[in-house]
C-alpha cells in the first residue's frame, strides 16, 4: 500500500478504536438486563435524536440515495427523501411521547414485551410472534451491514473480503457486548456526526471540481426528464421515463416503515424525560432533512464528475453506490492532508454502516434472550445470569450473520428495503392501534399483525414477481401496511372488548400526555 493510503487506513482504524473505547467507558453502568437494552431510560435528547437518525439511515444515506439520483434523475430520490422526512416529523410528533409513557407505565423495556403487556395477552402469543419476526428480519438485515463493511475495506485496500467483513463485525460484536444500547446510542451519536461531515465535505469537494453548482446543473439540464420529479432520466440507458402517482405514491409509503422500527422505537422508550422529546423531534427532523438533501445534491454533482472523467462511467444504479469511495479514492492522490480528509469520509460510510448494524444486534438479541427464553419459555435468572445471557445473545446471532454475510455478492440494499417494510407493516399498525385506539385488541393485534407480514412475502414474491411493469408493481409496503391496519380493525371489533384494567391504562397514558408539558 502507498503512504496515502496507510493514512486512510490509520483514519479509520483510530475511529474503530474510538467506538471500541466507548463500549469499555459504559460497560460499568449495565447492571441489568433493562440497562443492557434500554440504557435504563437516561437517554439525553441529542443522543436520542442522533442516535435514531444513525440507526435509521444506515448506508443507504451516503451510498444509495446518491447513486439513485445520480442515474435515475431526481424523481425516485426526492420522493423518497420526502416520504421518509414526512414519517421522521410524524413518528417523532405523534408516536414518541406517547410510547414513552406507555412503555414506562406498563414496564416495557422491549417492543414485543411492550405489545404483549399493553394488550393484555397473558398467554405472551404476542411477545412470541413479534419476537420472531424481529429474528427473522434482523439477522440477515445485520448480516447486509457486516457485507456492507467487508466490500468496503476489500475494495479500499484490496484485503480478504472475509477477513475484511470478519474483523469489521467484530468491532461492533466487542462495544455491544461490553456496553449494550447505551454504548450502541452513544456510538451513534458520534457516528452521526462523521456522517454529516462525510456528507458535507464530499458535497463542497465535488461542487469544487466542476467550478460551482451553475456548471453542476447545466449538465444535467440537457437531459429530459433528470430535473423532473415527474419523469426522471435512465442515464445507462438515455432514455426519459414517467413517474405517475401511483409510482409517487409507492415512494412516499417508506414513511410508513417508521412506526415499526424496532431501532428507532426503542430511543423514544429510552429517553430519561419525555419532555425533552420536543427538542430530540426539531434535531432528528432537521438533520434527516438537510442530510438526505445534501446526498441527493452529491448524487447530481456526481453525473457532473463522471462526465469530466473524474469518476468511472457506471452502468447501473447498483453499480454507482461506490460513488463516495470513488471520490475519496480520487482525493487520496493529492497528499497526506487530503488522504486523512478521504479517511474520514470513509469512517462517515463505516459509520453509517455500523450505527445501524449495532442497533439491529441488539434488537435482535433482546428478543432472543429476554423475549423468548426468559418471558415466554420462563426460564428465571439473577440479574447477573440475565446479564451474562444478553451478552451470549448478542455474540451469538452475530456468529449467524458473519455466515449469512460470507458471500460477497450479496445483494445489500434488496435486504434493507424489504426488511423495511416487513418491520413497517407488521408492526406499524399495531403500534398506532396501541397507542390511539382504546377498543383494539390482543386477537386484532396478532391477526393484524401476522397479516401484515405474510403481506410483504406476498405482495413482494408473488405479486410484484409476476406482474412486473404494471400498476402491481410497487412497494410492498403500502398493501402490506393498509392489509395490517384493517385486519386489526375488522378483527377487534368482531371479538371480546379489552379489559377494564387495560381501557382504564389507556386512558391514564391519554390524559398524562394530553396534561404534560
Amino acid at each position: 500500500m502507498t503512504a496515502t493510503t496507510w493514512v486512510i487506513l490509520g483514519t479509520i482504524i483510530a475511529y474503530m478504536a474510538m467506538m471500541i473505547c466507548i463500549g469499555f467507558s459504559v460497560s460499568k453502568k449495565n447492571k441489568t438486563s433493562s440497562d443492557f437494552y434500554l440504557g435504563g431510560r437516561k437517554l439525553g435528547p441529542l443522543v436520542t435524536a442522533m442516535s435514531a437518525e444513525a440507526s435509521d439511515m444506515s448506508g443507504w444515506l451516503l451510498m444509495g440515495l446518491p447513486a439513485v439520483a445520480m442515474m435515475t434523475g431526481v424523481p425516485e430520490a426526492v420522493w423518497t427523501a420526502v416520504g421518509l422526512a414526512i414519517g421522521t416529523y410524524i413518528n417523532w410528533l405523534i408516536v414518541a411521547k406517547r410510547l414513552r409513557v406507555y412503555s414506562h407505565k406498563i414496564d416495557s423495556f422491549t417492543l414485543p414485551d411492550f405489545f404483549s403487556t399493553r394488550f393484555g395477552d397473558k398467554k405472551k402469543a404476542l411477545t412470541i410472534i413479534a419476537a420472531l419476526i424481529i429474528v427473522v428480519f434482523f439477522i440477515p438485515y445485520t448480516a447486509s451491514g457486516f457485507a456492507a463493511c467487508g466490500k468496503l475495506f476489500s475494495s479500499l485496500f484490496g484485503m480478504d473480503y472475509v477477513l475484511a467483513m470478519v474483523l469489521s463485525a467484530a468491532v461492533i460484536i466487542i462495544y455491544c457486548t461490553l456496553g449494550g444500547f447505551l454504548a450502541a446510542s452513544t456510538t451513534d451519536f458520534i457516528q452521526s456526526i462523521i456522517m454529516t461531515v462525510a456528507l458535507l465535505v464530499v458535497l463542497g469537494l465535488g461542487e469544487g471540481l466542476i467550478n460551482g453548482f451553475d456548471n453542476v446543473f447545466a449538465n444535467v439540464a440537457g437531459l429530459n426528464g433528470y430535473l423532473d420529479l415527474f419523469k426522471g432520466y435512465d442515464v445507462a440507458s438515455g432514455q426519459t421515463g414517467e413517474y405517475g402517482a401511483l409510482a409517487v405514491a409507492s415512494t412516499l409509503a417508506w414513511g410508513l416503515g417508521y412506526f415499526g422500527m424496532p431501532h428507532i422505537l426503542l430511543r423514544f422508550m429510552a429517553i430519561e424525560d419525555e419532555k425533552k422529546l420536543k427538542t430530540s423531534r426539531r434535531v432528528a427532523s432537521v438533520w434527516v432533512v438537510i442530510s438526505m438533501g445534501v446526498a441527493v445534491l452529491i448524487g447530481i454533482v456526481g453525473y457532473s464528475l463522471m462526465k469530466e472523467g473524474i469518476l468511472p462511467q457506471y452502468e447501473s444504479a447498483s453499480a454507482a453506490e461506490t460513488i463516495i469511495v470513488d471520490i475519496s479514492k480520487f482525493l487520496s492522490r493529492f497528499g497526506y492532508v487530503p488522504a486523512l480528509t478521504a479517511g474520514i469520509i470513509l469512517a462517515g460510510i463505516l459509520a453509517s454502516t455500523m450505527s445501524t448494524a449495532d442497533s439491529q444486534l441488539l434488537a435482535a438479541s433482546s428478543s432472543i434472550s429476554q423475549n423468548i427464553v426468559q418471558e415466554t419459555f420462563k426460564v428465571k435468572l439473577s440479574q447477573k445470569k440475565s446479564m451474562w445471557l444478553a451478552r451470549i445473545s448478542v455474540v451469538v446471532i452475530s456468529v449467524i450473520a458473519i455466515f449469512l454475510a460470507l458471500d460477497p455478492n450479496s445483494s445489500v440494499f434488496e435486504i434493507v428495503s424489504f426488511a423495511w417494510a416487513g418491520f413497517g407493516a407488521a408492526f406499524g399498525p399495531v403500534m398506532l392501534c396501541a397507542l390511539f385506539w382504546k377498543r383494539a385488541n390482543k386477537y386484532g393485534a396478532i391477526a393484524g399483525m401476522i397479516s401484515g407480514g405474510a403481506m410483504v412475502f406476498i405482495w413482494k414474491f408473488i405479486v410484484r414477481a409476476n406482474f412486473k411493469g404494471t400498476v402491481l408493481d410497487f412497494y410492498e409496503l403500502l398493501p402490506a401496511f393498509i392489509l395490517g391496519l384493517v385486519v386489526i380493525i375488522v378483527v377487534s371489533l368482531l371479538t371480546k372488548a379489552p379489559e377494564k384494567e387495560l381501557t382504564d391504562k389507556f386512558d391514564e397514558v391519554k390524559e398524562y400526555c394530553k396534561t404534560a408539558k
